[in-house]
């Protein structure tokens, strides 16, 4: 947790300082991260860094908070779904309200990634807690899901929840990626870039795998 003096530091300063943290957190692995690197970007001492940081995890762990607290405010006042039953519905609006957090928030989003793929000083309870943020909520959507006839009682409920969260997860890396999407192009019209055409199909695409699986439908019987 940031020490009371960067709290105290003024509004301007504090953001021009914190937006440098998330771009060299985001961009480097925990190891290759530079405080150095930090300090002389934003042209304060050394000294000043731990003036507001016990050291590089306290401040890592401050970004991974904020990351996780920014996420469920954004997810909360989004839309939620309307009267529309059907799991599939539900998970529809919950997709693309998580892609476009990871489109307006792409530091904070990619801070996030790193945490569960990265080797980063986190206790290993910390860690299984962020992969496993989402699954009970997922477990109990499949739960309903199948109990409303939308999902095949035949499939197991764990591997379709850890179908959905995977997807949650990584989505909006995976957009980002395969249309060549630059994080900090995204850091002044994330949502802009969300509702591209491209963006739209590749997330009905893959709720339309989650819903539908990938063979083809069988066709109807000759007469």
């Amino acid at each position: 947790m940031p020490k009371d003096t960067f709290f105290n530091l003024s509004g301007e300063k504090r953001q021009h300082i914190l937006n440098i943290l998330l771009e060299e957190f985001a961009e480097n692995d925990y190891k290759n991260v530079s405080v150095a690197r930090i300090v002389n970007r934003a042209g304060i001492a050394k000294g000043s860094f731990y003036q507001y940081f016990e050291d590089k995890k306290d401040c890592y762990l401050y970004l991974l908070g904020l990351a996780m607290q920014e996420k469920m405010s954004f997810l909360r006042q989004s839309l939620p779904p309307d009267t529309t039953p059907g799991v599939f519905h539900t998970l529809r609006w919950l997709l693309k309200a998580g892609v476009g957090f990871e489109f307006s928030n792409p530091w904070l989003s990619q801070i996030s990634y790193r945490a569960v793929l990265d080797d980063v000083p986190l206790p290993e309870e910390t860690k299984a807690l962020i992969r496993s943020g989402s699954m009970q909520y997922f477990n109990q959507l499949v739960q309903k899901g199948m109990k409303e006839g939308d999902i095949a009682p035949d499939i197991d409920p764990g591997v379709a929840a850890f179908a959905f969260n995977a997807v949650f997860m990584n989505l909006g890396s995976y957009i980002m990626e395969r249309l060549k999407i630059a994080p900090s192009s995204l850091l002044e019209n994330g949502q802009g870039a969300l509702t591209s055409p491209k963006a739209q199909t590749l997330i009905d695409d893959a709720i339309r795998v989650l819903e539908n699986g990938l063979a083809p439908r069988p066709r109807a019987a000759e007469e």
